[in-house]
């Protein structure tokens, strides 16, 4: 399984639904999941079901609040980015995560970490590729 953006989130972003300002924008979050056998293109919000908060310790369900790194543009694409995301002395174990719309929950992306990655009272840290027009986790543009 890949990365998948949902058609909800595609045609909210296109109605007004999501700001990404970095000052002032939406608030997004961050679960973590068991299992993303749920999860597809028809995707339209935040679910508790396969979450790590029934099998994890120390872990909040809903998951962590993301830092907003903001909206910018290079080689006119147009991207997103968000701070690195740390779960603090957890013991967990998750395939993937979804990122969605803290205050309402619509879905902006579930994330596949492309098998099983585990935390055993320790810190369990999802990192965001590098906040770029190549690289960052949303990108719109013609490239």
């Amino acid at each position: 399984m890949a990365n998948i953006v949902p058609d909800s989130f595609k045609t909210d972003l296109l109605g007004g639904v999501f700001d990404f300002d970095s000052s002032g924008g939406s608030t997004f979050k961050l679960a973590l999941y068991t299992s993303l056998g749920g999860f597809s293109t028809s995707t339209t919000a935040y679910t508790t079901t396969n979450e790590v908060s029934s099998s994890g310790t120390n872990y909040t369900a809903g998951g962590n609040t993301l830092t907003n790194n903001g909206v910018a543009v290079a080689s006119n694409i147009a991207y997103v980015d968000f701070a690195d995301s740390t779960f603090s002395s957890v013991t967990l174990t998750a395939v993937g995560a979804l990122i969605y719309k803290g205050t309402s929950n619509e879905a902006v992306l579930v994330l596949d970490f492309g098998g099983s990655k585990t935390a055993t009272n320790g810190d369990f840290v999802v990192q965001f590729p590098a906040a770029d027009s190549s690289n960052a986790i949303i990108r719109l543009g013609d490239a």
